[in-house]
């Protein structure tokens, strides 16, 4: 990934975030070059509807805290699949068997590189 320090604060702040409530699988994907609305995107997954709300408002207090603006959310009302737009870094959060639907990882695959954010992870 092109170094965009505001980009890595971006996924630093919302990667914490979500490790600490427990978020699932979580995976960046580089989409400088290749996509006009966003330059990354952040994926994971829950088990359950409200542990996928409880990431979602983490990474809204903690990313809004840091000074990044929440420019547009999808799905908040119904824990399945919400999608926040921070400009430059798109999150998705899915209950697990979303995820596994919509296959964002492999939509993507072809054309992305993984980020590495294991530093950003705290070790079980």
């Amino acid at each position: 990934m092109e170094k965009n320090m505001s980009l890595t604060k971006m996924l630093e702040v919302a990667v914490k975030a979500a490790d600490s409530k427990r978020a699932e699988d979580i995976v960046a994907l580089d989409l400088q070059g290749v996509s006009m609305f966003t330059d990354a995107l952040l994926i994971m997954d829950a088990p359950s509807n409200r542990q996928v709300l409880a990431i979602t408002q983490e990474i809204v207090d903690k990313m809004q805290e840091a000074g990044f603006t929440l420019r547009q959310h999808e799905g908040r009302d119904n824990g399945e699949w919400v999608v926040l737009d921070f400009g430059d870094l798109t999150v998705h959060v899915f209950k697990e068997e979303m995820r596994n639907f919509y296959g964002l990882e492999q939509l993507w695959a072809a054309k992305s590189q993984p980020i590495d954010i294991q530093e950003w992870l705290i070790e079980d």
